[in-house]
């Protein structure tokens, strides 16, 4: 099982569910992109990879990158962080692709959450990643069902 993070940037949302999802379900072959270009090549944000690190989630060396087409084929799993990110990876599904794309918060409908919210623009880290760890939770125990 292959599994992609995708959010806005690739250097807070994306990055931290790849390295929390990595932590609780190692056997599960993770990646994470932006559904821009902007932050290509650099790490967190730093405050994001402070708050991951105060959990014990090490998010340095992690480099962002940009979501494409090809994607849709190296992976078995595509998750968005809210509703722009599934639209701007849906934009890029090439013909007959029938790759699985879902909301993250789709895996933790107890929250009552539709998206995680981006901390760049809230600042409320420690928010953003309790949500991104019921999340992961959610598609750790999805997965495990089959």
């Amino acid at each position: 099982m292959r599994v992609l993070f995708v959010c806005l940037g690739n250097i807070c949302r994306s990055p931290s569910a790849e390295g929390v999802f990595r932590a609780m379900a190692p056997e599960v072959d993770t990646d994470s992109a932006g559904t821009a270009g902007w932050h290509v090549g650099k790490p967190p944000y730093g405050p994001m990879q402070a708050a991951a690190l105060a959990r014990d989630v090490d998010l340095s060396e992690l480099r962002a990158r940009q979501f494409v087409a090809r994607d849709f084929e190296r992976f078995d799993l595509i998750i968005g962080m809210d509703a722009e990110n599934i639209a701007n990876i849906e934009a890029l599904r090439p013909d007959g692709s029938d790759t699985e794309v879902r909301l993250f918060t789709d895996y933790a409908p107890e929250s009552g959450m539709s998206e995680v919210p981006d901390p760049y623009y809230t600042r409320d880290f420690d928010g953003a990643l309790d949500l991104i760890e019921d999340c992961a939770r959610g598609l750790k125990a999805a997965l495990e069902a089959g």
